[in-house]
């Protein structure tokens, strides 16, 4: 068996990095623009930045307020 080269790795994970991306800055704007966070909005863009993909998740599941 011969090992995946670079290319074909990076065409297996570009789409999950786009993916990771486009989620962050979604969460991002999101939480910019809402008046109201569960929790400081500064702790929630540091999760966002630093947690990847489940940062944005996290924000999206319980840093949201329901009107």
């Amino acid at each position: 068996m011969d090992a995946i080269s670079s290319e074909k790795l990076l065409i297996l994970i570009a789409p999950l990095i786009v993916l990771q991306l486009l989620l962050m800055i979604i969460a991002l704007v999101v939480c910019a623009r809402s008046k109201d966070v569960n929790g400081p909005k500064l702790l929630w863009v540091l999760i966002i930045l630093f947690g990847n993909l489940i940062g944005s998740v996290l924000f999206f599941v319980f840093g949201r307020r329901s009107s």
